[in-house]
Formats: structure tokens, sequence, C-alpha cells
């Protein structure tokens, strides 16, 4: 009986929603009662898109911000690598001007000339020396001439196949002729075993030295071709009780800053002496 009841009702309910469904779409009298049910459920409509429109929001924004993480992080490390080249071409920059002056500065000079590099200073803060990149398959012998373009660096001591190696003028087993350009006096210039400073050996108290004076070799002994600038005399102290002045010069050399130099080799050459390597 139970099962009878609800296959009746079931009946009921389908033949009034067909007559509904009729009158409907012959008279449209349900569109009132639809649009009012339209208005209650939209609510609804919108409380289910929300979880929805929360997760493509949440979505786009984590995936916005790991674009935005990957492209910081590009352009940084691009940055990066632009400023390592900016640096690398002023280093080129800087040492292809400094490699015109020394050719422009090997023109100018009559002996062979050869540019090397140099590749290390000796740490020994008694001695100063530098290691030079060319040896005797260059050419280079002992008694070469190093010069930059300021003025005399040094002499090559010893040599080998492939380097070489240079006392620097500051070396305290230096000596080197000099002659002041301005009056043609010469004297001795002594390396002092400290960076940029010479020492004048025995010159009288009354010699015809002043401050701002311009030294060049002299070419006394064979050691260095003449006329190449050594420095400028930066000090003078006469004392009148004792015979000789002291008188102390700054080199035109930069010496240990230098990258690049020139070996100059003597028209005659002389082997180096009284230099103990």
């Amino acid at each position: 009986m139970h099962g009878h009841s609800l296959g009746a009702q079931l009946t009921i309910f389908i033949v009034i929603s067909l007559a509904l469904m009729i009158i409907d779409h012959r008279g449209g009298y349900l569109d009132t009662a639809r649009v009012i049910l339209s208005t209650i459920v939209s609510p609804l409509h919108y409380a289910v898109d929300i979880p929805i429109q929360i997760f493509h929001w949440t979505n786009d924004h984590i995936i916005s911000h790991a674009s935005l993480i990957k492209e910081n992080t590009h352009l940084r490390h691009q940055l990066f690598l632009n400023q390592a080249k900016l640096r690398k071409f002023s280093d080129l920059e800087a040492e292809n001007n400094r490699l015109r002056q020394l050719l422009g500065s090997a023109e100018k000079i009559d002996e062979q000339v050869l540019i090397t590099e140099l590749l290390a200073v000796d740490m020994d803060p008694f001695s100063r020396r530098v290691v030079l990149n060319k040896g005797t398959q260059d050419g280079v012998a002992i008694g070469h001439s190093l010069i930059d373009i300021k003025g005399v660096m040094g002499q090559v001591i010893r040599v080998g196949p492939f380097f070489s190696t240079a006392l620097l003028i500051t070396d305290p087993s230096h000596a080197l002729p000099v002659q002041v350009n301005r009056n043609g006096l010469r004297s001795i210039a002594l390396g002092t075993g400290i960076q940029d400073l010479l020492e004048l050996s025995h010159v009288p108290t009354n010699g015809d030295l002043n401050i701002g004076d311009i030294l060049v070799t002299s070419g006394l002994g064979g050691k260095f071709p003449s006329g190449y600038p050594v420095g400028e005399i930066t000090h003078i102290k006469r004392d009148t009780g004792q015979p000789f002045a002291k008188i102390l010069v700054k080199p035109y050399a930069w010496l240990e800053r230098n990258r690049e130099a020139l070996l100059v080799k003597q028209k005659t050459h002389t082997p180096i002496e009284n230099i103990v390597p």
C-alpha cells in the first residue's frame, strides 16, 4: 500500500508539473515567480562562486609573485654581469692607453726595445725586485734596462728561457749614475729599500742643487743609456758640520705599480757590475 501511494503521489506531481509548464508556455503566468525566485537565489550563486574566485586570485598572485622573483633574480644577475664587463672594458681601455704610451715612448728611443709585463714583485721588505714575462727566447739579456713611460725602473740581473728578474733602482744594492739636467752635475743615486725614494751619494754641501731639479741617467759605467729621466729632488739638508749634503729623490717611474714596461738593449752592451743578485 505504501508503495502504491508513493507512485500515485509521483504521478500527481508529474501531472501538475506538466500542467504548469503548459500554462506558463502559453500565458507566461510564472514569469513573476521566476524573477522573484532568481532574485532570492542569486546571492547563493555569488556565495558559491567566491571560493572559486579566491582560488583563481590566489593562484594568479602566487604565479605573478614567483614570476617577479624569477625576473628580478635574472635582472640582478644580468646587472652583475654587465657591471663586471664594464669594469673589464675599463681595465682594457686603461691597458690600451698604457700600451699606446709605451709604444709612443719606444718610438722616441734609439735603442732596441721590447714590451714586457710584470708578473710578480719580490715581497722581501729589504729587496726591490720584479719578475718579467720575457726571457732569453725573447732576446733578453743581463744588463738590459727596464723603463716605463715616466722614467728608469731598474735593470735585468737574472735571465731564464721564459722569465727574467730585474733589480729596481730603489733596491739597497743598486747604484745609478745620474746627472742634474739643469747644470750637468753628476752623482750616484742609491736605492734606499723604500718604495719611491732614492738618495744622492757624496754631494758636497755647497753643490749647486735645488729642490725640484730633474735627474737623468748620465750613461757613465755603461749600465744605463744616457738621458733617461730618473727622478726629482724633493729634499735637501745641508749641515755645515758635515762634508756632504743629504739629498732625497723621488723616482719618476711607477716601479712596483706598473703592469707593463719596456726592456731597453743598449747599443753597446756592458755586463752589469757591483750588483748583488
